[in-house]
Formats: structure tokens, sequence, C-alpha cells
């Protein structure tokens, strides 16, 4: 689950334009609430995973995202009282109340649901696909010593990862056999922090060494060195703007309205079918151009 340069269109895009397009999924996820909107949202962003060529690996988030997500369905019918279509009664449940299971509990816990997968897989999507340290260089001229401790940090993670296996491999090569249950996953786990310790302190004496410490901002400027727009920044910006657009337009308007109390109101019309394709279109179009995406 860690960035890996892949022949797509995302991945040849810079950093900063899909990083813009990742938050214009975020906003609206978070912007819009009509289920068959999210519904297409989602479908999108499972495309645009497949399209950038990390759709085997979302597939775990994706599993994730559902472990999440049932939780949030089940609390929220179990908690609301609000909503008239009952369609359960577990009776009197002492300082909680009555319990009476709603069917508008059940579709708003849906919905909340469906959000936070989204928001999950955008994240997971924007981690897969967007080079992290080009990422992190933009913010080098804000604070360098920032952006050296986050680089730092997010090259460590598979550092960490790479040692968990080697070890976890050890264990199994042991004559007597790896332990199993909870005493053998702690051993791993100090084993591995151990020694990320170990090799943070020897990173600190490394750039100690050679001088991180007293270094300051540089006033060069670099702008020769600054590469022109290619055509998958521009597609990708053009479709981070067309994104957050349509989210927008079906915020303000009745295209994508939706009330889940005191009774589901959900309107289904040629504007909002309109607006679930506008949305797939403009989410998958970018990756309609495979010109230039070699590494």
């Amino acid at each position: 689950m860690f960035y890996r340069r892949l022949a797509s269109p995302l991945h040849a895009a810079r950093a900063s334009v899909g990083a813009l397009w990742a938050l214009s999924l975020t906003a609206a996820s978070l912007i819009l609430y009509h289920p068959l909107v999210l519904l297409a949202l989602l479908l999108g962003v499972l495309g645009a995973a497949w399209g950038a060529g990390v759709g085997p690996r979302l597939t775990r988030s994706l599993r994730m995202a559902v472990i999440v997500a049932l939780p949030i369905v089940l609390v929220n019918v179990l908690v609301s009282r609000d909503g008239l279509t009952v369609f359960a009664r577990l009776g009197d449940l002492g300082p909680f109340g009555q319990g009476n299971l709603t069917l508008e509990a059940l579709v708003y816990g849906g919905v909340i649901a469906l959000k936070v997968t989204l928001l999950i897989l955008v994240t997971a999507l924007a981690g897969l696909a967007i080079d992290p340290d080009e990422l992190l260089r933009i913010f080098r001229r804000l604070s360098f010593r920032s952006a050296l401790t986050a680089t730092l940090a997010t090259r460590m993670l598979p550092l960490l990862s790479a040692d968990s296996q080697r070890l976890a491999e050890a264990q199994r090569t042991r004559p007597g056999g790896a332990r199993g249950g909870a005493r053998a996953r702690v051993a791993l786990l100090s084993a591995v922090v151990a020694g990320s310790l170990d090799r943070a302190m020897d990173v600190a004496a490394t750039l100690e060494v050679r001088g991180f410490a007293a270094t300051r901002r540089s006033t060069r400027r670099h702008g020769s060195l600054r590469r022109p727009l290619s055509r998958h920044d521009i597609a990708f910006a053009a479709s981070a703007v067309a994104i957050l657009t349509l989210a927008l337009i079906g915020r303000l308007t009745n295209v994508a309205s939706f009330e889940a109390y005191p009774q589901v109101d959900l309107p289904l019309n040629f504007g909002t079918l309109a607006l679930c394709v506008a949305l797939l279109a403009a989410v998958l179009l970018p990756f309609c151009d495979r010109r230039g995406i070699e590494p």
C-alpha cells in the first residue's frame, strides 16, 4: 500500500495536480448526500484506481472500508430515534428508551457509511498514485525541516514493513517453528520498534554530520527547473474543477436533494441520472489519454 511509479495518466501528472484532483473527490464525497450519486462517485473512484493500475491494491482498502462502514450503519440504527417507518420493535431498553428501529435511520446510516467508504478509497488512491516526495517538495519552501521530517517518515514506513516481513520469516525458520498467538505478535512488534529506534538514531546522526541542523532556506530561485504543464496536468486539473462544480450544483439544486428524516425523500429524475453520468465522465475521462505515461 505504498506509492510506486507506474505507467498511468495519474502517475504521469505532477503531484500537486493529483493532490488537487483527490481533494476535489474528497469535497464531492462530503458535499453530496444522494445515495445514487454517491454510488456513481464510488464507481468512478474504483474505475480511476483500475485506470491508474492500482485496482487490486485498492480492493484491500475496500475490504477495510466495509469493515468500518458496517458498524456505522448498525450503531445509527440502534441509537437514532428519528424516523416514522418502524420495521422492528425491541421493546423497552431501559435508559435508552424504546428500541424502535426505523427505516430512515437505516438509510441515513448507509449514506454516512458510503461517505466514509469513499473517503477511505480516495485517500488510499492518492497514497498509491501520487508521488509523496514530489508533494513534499512543495512544502519545502514553507518549512524545510518539516518537509524533511515528513519525507523521512514516509520513507521509513516501507522499511518498517520490510523489517517486519523479514523478522516474521526468521521466526518461521526457527527449529521449533514460529510461536503463534498474541505473544508472538508482541515479540515481533517489539523487535520492529527497537529496530526503528536504532535506525532513527543512525539517521539523526547522519543528518547532524552533514549539517542539516544549520541549513538555512535557500534564496536561489529554481524557475528554470520548473517543467511545463503536460496534457495530463491539464486534464486532471480540468477534472478537479468539473467534479467540484458538479458537486456544488447537485448540492445547491434539487437535482441531488436527499432527506432521511422524518421520512426518506429520495427524488430520482433525469437531472439525477445526468449528474451521475457527468460525475463518472469527469472522474474517468483523464484516464483515456494514455500518451506519455511511461515511468
